[in-house]
């Protein structure tokens, strides 16, 4: 029984081969991809992640995704055309930064909300150079004597719980 499958599969290679179906396949003459490179248990991630072209932050225990998101933070909201929008992508990540407060998995990494009048004050200065209306110039200075906002932290939100 094996010698007659056998005899089968080798007679649909030579038809095919005779058909030219194995002509110009894609890397036929090149070397094999990763020869000659050590072994590496997770090269189907690798690949995977190269073939569909995603972002290796996504490998990241959610803790370290978030401060990665934090970091970019001033990048992501520099273009931005409102402060309402400003406003809401810090908002999306404040709450995204309180879920894994409530309940965090992965490594104990220290992640808190970020301060929303911050980011929108440093949005604010990038932007100024760019915008230069009369409006933007008889704005008057912060007064001095005005109480500062206390900046937000995990702790407070801890205590509201």
């Amino acid at each position: 029984m094996s010698n007659d499958m056998e005899a089968r599969v080798e007679a649909q290679i030579r038809s095919a081969l005779e058909r030219g179906d194995f002509d110009n396949l894609p890397g036929a003459g090149k070397p094999i991809p990763g020869r000659g490179l050590p072994y590496d248990e997770s090269w189907w991630i690798t690949s995977f992640l190269e073939r569909e072209a995603l972002p290796t932050d996504l490998l990241l225990p959610t803790p370290l995704q978030l401060r990665r998101k934090i970091e970019n933070l001033p990048d992501e909201v520099r273009d931005l055309p409102t402060e309402q929008a400003v406003r809401a992508v810090v908002a999306d990540l404040n709450a995204q930064i309180v879920a894994w407060l409530r309940y965090p998995d992965g490594p104990r990494v220290a992640v808190g909300p970020v301060d929303v009048e911050n980011v929108v004050r440093q949005w604010r200065t990038q932007r100024q150079p760019a915008v230069a209306s009369p409006a933007a110039l008889t704005t008057s200075p912060p007064d001095p004597a005005a109480p500062a906002r206390r900046p937000w932290s995990w702790r407070v939100l801890w205590r509201r719980r």
